[in-house]
């Protein structure tokens, strides 16, 4: 919630709060409506923890040291945690996701027309490369093919010489 909505409850209530003197017949020089309390029922909107992943590895890690009863439920009151959120902090530690959320996020870095054209060529000479395997095999198949089948291969024909005309 932003800062102004905020302001917009706060204001709202103390509002409420001054209505409800003012007709309760409190309202004097001593205690002026305008200086009435909140309503103590309304409870202020709880903000949402966020932990980064050193601290993640740190509780997970001390965790992970302490083997008598009671000493992790002690650390997870110190530390103001539920003990869903260490499974799952263990979870994404087994799958590396802790160690990805250190990386730097937003855009990659811009690559010049040179990096580019070199990326684009070394992806073609990778898949010529597994093109002309891939025809290896298919010759060396048809050899073993024409050795069973009796046919005669390129290799055993003589070639022509330039004399013949």
């Amino acid at each position: 919630m932003s800062s102004r909505k905020k302001l917009k409850v706060i204001a709202s209530n103390m509002e409420v709060a001054a209505g409800e003197a003012a007709r309760a017949g409190k309202a004097s020089a001593d205690f002026p409506a305008a200086r009435a309390r909140p309503d103590p029922e309304v409870r202020a909107l709880a903000k949402r923890r966020k932990f980064d992943a050193a601290y993640k590895l740190a509780v997970l890690s001390e965790a992970d040291r302490l083997t008598g009863s009671g000493e992790i439920g002690a650390l997870l009151r110190r530390e103001a945690l539920y003990s869903s959120q260490l499974t799952s902090w263990r979870r994404e530690r087994e799958a590396g996701a802790l160690e990805a959320l250190g990386r730097r996020r937003g855009r990659k870095a811009r690559t010049s027309p040179e990096q580019k054209r070199v990326a684009a060529l070394e992806a073609r000479n990778a898949r010529l490369e597994r093109e002309l395997e891939q025809a290896r095999l298919i010759i060396e198949v048809q050899k073993k093919l024409c050795t069973l089948l009796g046919l005669p291969t390129a290799e055993d024909t003589p070639e022509p010489t330039g004399s013949e005309s």
